[in-house]
């Protein structure tokens, strides 16, 4: 392949932080809005139009599984403050997106954190092993912003990967990843007759037949499964459903081929909930995700890789700082539509909450950066159980203490206390 050699530059330093946090999704947030609580100066980068990540640019339709989270029940407060229809007043899980990045918006001026928003993370400046500055690409330029302590919430772990930590991608045995879905929303649901299916291993026999065959059969390979979720607005619901398999979510050449099969199928889709699903019969879409729904890339390399067993046993670690995880193995058919064979939803059998020790939020050999959210150190299978939002809310709430008490202390984040951490989000 032909080499271009880009001629050396000198960069603006742009602005020197306490924290600096990358990515704005459930887990960058958090750890933004906990560390400018703590009284740090914090700059939240954000490469999309708005912050929230995959819960708003990604239309997500509800918070799944849950945490013991201080930080998690005021989101849900305040949501539902702000929520219209019936969700107005209550707490409930369902999302407006809208609604929500407002909430996110007050709470991070409320912490006095400082936002950038269209805004690229493209690599890192190293001190030896440790991060020393970020480097951005936008409109303003090529910039490097520094810190003391950076956080990576980017979910993929890109600063992560810039800075040299260790990780492999997807399944351990052949680095298969979960296929990528974009969530959609139709209107006109008669919700006093509407079917919602809200797993694959929900099924529902009407007179054409079984719901989740009838998706296999009539919606185009490799989607082919019925979850739809009531949102916060009459008649509207929001749709689970596209399928893009064989997508690495770290290259722009396969997010583009997700977003084209995705958008593909929603016609197949919109027919088949018409045709066969009681109440759809008059549904139409009226609004798409501006951010693709990636699972999985890459897990890195912490102090502590969290595994099945950890989850299964609900293992209580001496170094906790997420405490009452609970939801599934929510592993997505890795080669198709439905559910893996590894996956299991709602056949679980672990009542209790599970913890996540700091170590696993702590990079093995480099310093002065914390992992955030997805990209935390797990196993494939752990993976697809704290990759949930509110799980992600959790871990971001303690690697935003810990990024502060590290500042706080003249440390690096591996030696703060996870005790410390604690007496702070909990």
């Amino acid at each position: 392949m032909e080499k271009y050699i880009e001629p050396s530059r000198e960069l603006e330093v742009a602005g020197e932080y306490d924290v600096i946090v990358a990515g704005s999704g459930p887990a960058g947030l958090s750890a933004a809005v906990t560390a400018g609580r703590m009284g740090m100066k914090v700059l939240l980068l954000e490469w999309a139009n708005s912050v929230g990540g995959i819960s708003t640019s990604g239309m997500m339709s509800h918070w799944t599984g849950t945490v013991d989270s201080p930080l998690y029940r005021e989101i849900l407060a305040r949501m539902a403050d702000r929520n219209e229809g019936e969700g107005h007043g209550r707490i409930v899980p369902q999302i407006d997106p809208e609604n929500l990045k407002a909430v996110y918006l007050e709470m991070l001026s409320q912490a006095h954190v400082e936002l950038l928003l269209y805004t690229f993370v493209c690599g890192v400046e190293m001190d030896e092993n440790r991060v020393r500055g970020v480097i951005t690409e936008s409109k303003s330029g090529r910039r490097v912003f520094r810190a003391k302590v950076f956080v990576d919430g980017t979910g993929d772990g890109d600063v992560a990967a810039f800075a040299g930590v260790e990780y492999y991608k997807g399944r351990e045995s052949d680095g298969r990843m979960q296929p990528c879905t974009l969530m959609f929303k139709v209107a006109g649901v008669d919700l006093d007759r509407a079917v919602l299916l809200g797993s694959f291993e929900s099924t529902y026999q009407t007179e054409k037949g079984e719901l989740q065959a009838l998706a296999k059969a009539h919606i185009p390979y490799p989607a082919g499964h019925l979850l739809v979720y009531r949102s916060t607005l009459p008649g509207i619901v929001t749709c689970n459903m596209t399928n893009c398999t064989d997508i690495d979510g770290t290259k722009a050449e396969d997010l583009t081929r997700a977003e084209i099969v995705c958008r593909s199928q929603m016609p197949a889709i919109v027919r088949y909930l018409r045709e066969f699903v009681p109440g759809f019969e008059s549904c139409y879409i009226i609004s798409a995700a501006s951010l693709m729904g990636v699972r999985e890339t890459r897990h890195f390399r912490g102090l502590y890789t969290l595994n099945e067993e950890d989850i299964l046993t609900a293992r209580r670690f001496d170094d906790l700082v997420v405490q009452g995880a609970h939801f599934n193995f929510d592993v997505h058919n890795l080669t198709g539509a439905g559910l893996d064979s590894t996956g299991v939803q709602h056949k679980w059998s672990q009542p209790k909450g599970y913890t996540i020790p700091y170590r696993s939020l702590v990079p093995e050999k480099i310093d002065s950066l914390l992992l955030s959210g997805r990209n935390i150190s797990g196993t494939h299978i752990a993976h697809s159980n704290y990759r949930v939002m509110p799980i992600c809310v959790g871990i971001g709430a303690a690697a935003g203490a810990a990024a502060a008490l590290a500042v706080k202390q003249g440390v690096e984040p591996r030696d703060v206390s996870a005790s410390d951490i604690r007496r702070e989000i909990f």
